[in-house]
């Protein structure tokens, strides 16, 4: 390939000789070699250890044999330098002592400690020094609406009764705080930028517990304004959330390179419902893959045939791999993404 690799041309919606496949949470505890550097490190230290977060990178995407690798990160990192300390509690997740409720609270929040972070960047150097330009190399970060959740709910959350509460009730702390959020964002991006990643995925998980009428009155306008930050950087951005099928043509109008799709809608109608006006990722139930090869291969089949040969597909799953699927089921799938060969029904489709 030239003028960038197979991953960047597809983001960009570029010709590219076969779809590039990677996928969410590819470094994860579902591979022994990511279990046995656990048995001796933490979550965050990994994450914090250049040499150990850029290790298990590598070590992932090698053994898959992808088109990208994406840095072993947490989406949480951005809160220790704000000044809001977290842990994750074995079986539970992500747990923040003391949520971010009054406006109070979000004026203590800092803004001017993202340097901080610069553990993700380095890590991001020693990735792309070791791939030099044969993979993608992404970064990746939270989205506002993603990680004021977590702040204010504590942790993961059911029905986010404290933070849609304050959305609506305090819209100008709101705000403040989501303004907060995507300045540190920023900073911590421009360093992974400056370090080698050549893409950013905006992770907006819980976007999909949000009706249309609040993204867009309460969400849309700050994450478009960090997605075109992280643009002017001279990147492509992948805007991912779960369960969103009803936001995407709002997503869209962040003016993300790439939507992410969960595997709850078709591909071919997603794609549709945005006009093709960006390309897509996704979107495999990351549970298939505990299923038969015969079914993988039907199912990996019928989303590249529902691409239909359009330039901008990446192909990957519609969330994370999950603890205990088979590594060989996942290293399937990138055989049969490599060795589709469309129908002939799905080429006049494209043509017709």
């Amino acid at each position: 390939m030239t003028g960038g690799t197979r991953f960047i041309r597809a983001c960009l919606r570029r010709p590219v000789d076969r779809t590039p496949v990677w996928f969410l949470r590819q470094a994860g505890r579902y591979m022994p070699e990511y279990q046995a550097v656990r048995r001796h490190h933490s979550l965050l230290e990994i994450c914090k250890q250049p040499a150990l977060a850029a290790e298990v990178t590598i070590t992932a995407a090698e053994k898959l044999d992808v088109d990208a690798a994406i840095i072993f990160a947490d989406l949480l990192l951005p809160f220790e330098p704000m000044g809001l300390d977290f842990e994750f509690a074995a079986g539970e997740g992500p747990v923040i002592h003391k949520p971010v409720r009054t406006a109070e609270d979000v004026a203590h929040l800092r803004t001017d400690r993202a340097s901080e972070l610069s553990y993700v960047a380095q890590a991001i150097e020693r990735v792309a020094f070791h791939f030099k330009d044969h993979v993608g190399i992404i970064g990746f970060c939270g989205a506002p609406y993603t990680l004021a959740s977590y702040m204010i709910e504590g942790g993961g959350s059911r029905n986010y009764v404290h933070t849609k509460t304050l959305m609506y009730r305090q819209p100008d702390v709101w705000r403040r705080l989501l303004d907060k959020l995507v300045t540190v964002l920023r900073d911590f991006v421009r360093q992974q930028v400056e370090a080698g990643a050549d893409c950013i995925q905006v992770f907006d998980s819980w976007a999909g517990s949000l009706s249309v009428a609040d993204y867009r009155d309460f969400v849309l306008p700050v994450t478009t304004t960090l997605i075109r930050d992280i643009q002017a950087m001279g990147v492509p951005v992948i805007y991912f959330g779960v369960d969103t099928a009803s936001l995407l043509p709002a997503m869209r109008e962040t003016g993300a390179d790439v939507l992410g799709l969960d595997w709850r809608v078709p591909l071919d109608t997603a794609w549709r419902s945005l006009e093709h006006a960006c390309a897509v990722q996704g979107n495999l139930d990351p549970i298939t893959l505990f299923a038969e090869p015969d079914l993988i291969r039907q199912r990996v089949r019928q989303i590249l045939d529902q691409a239909g040969g359009h330039p901008g597909h990446i192909f990957n799953l519609g969330h994370g791999i999950v603890p205990n699927t088979p590594v060989e089921n996942v290293q399937q799938v990138v055989r049969f993404v490599r060795e589709y060969v469309p129908h002939a029904s799905s080429l006049e489709a494209r043509h017709g």
